[in-house]
């Protein structure tokens, strides 16, 4: 069983940086490849990055390459993601998500399991 609980999530200003974290309560968040996702208001839900099981293969958006950092503490069953140099159009509800297998993929239709989310808010 995969339960995931986002935090992290807050108000800041354009050029700040936040540091999502994503905790998984089963007992095989090794066994997951886990990726970020987002969604702003009115708009579908878009890929941010993803995370192999093993931590040694990242994948990432090109609207947030360079900026943006995912990791992945498996003795911690933690997923994180580092945002860096914020830009308003970052603000969005953030979800991260596990799917079974090592393999980072982008689709959000071939993520098993998410969390709640958790909203970020980047002001001008």
């Amino acid at each position: 069983q995969v339960q995931l609980v986002e935090s992290g999530g807050g108000l800041v200003q354009a050029g700040g940086s936040l540091r999502l974290s994503c905790v998984d309560s089963g007992r095989t968040f090794n066994r997951y490849a886990m990726g970020w996702f987002r969604q702003a208001p009115g708009k579908e839900r878009e890929f941010v990055a993803a995370i192999s099981w093993s931590g040694g293969t990242t994948y990432y958006s090109d609207s947030v390459k360079g900026r943006f950092t995912i990791s992945r503490g498996n003795a911690q069953n933690t997923v994180y993601l580092q945002m860096n140099s914020l830009k308003p159009e970052d603000t969005a509800v953030y979800y991260c998500a596990a799917r079974g297998g090592p393999a980072v993929v982008a689709g959000p239709a071939r993520y098993d399991y998410w969390g709640q989310g958790t909203q970020v808010t980047v002001s001008s």
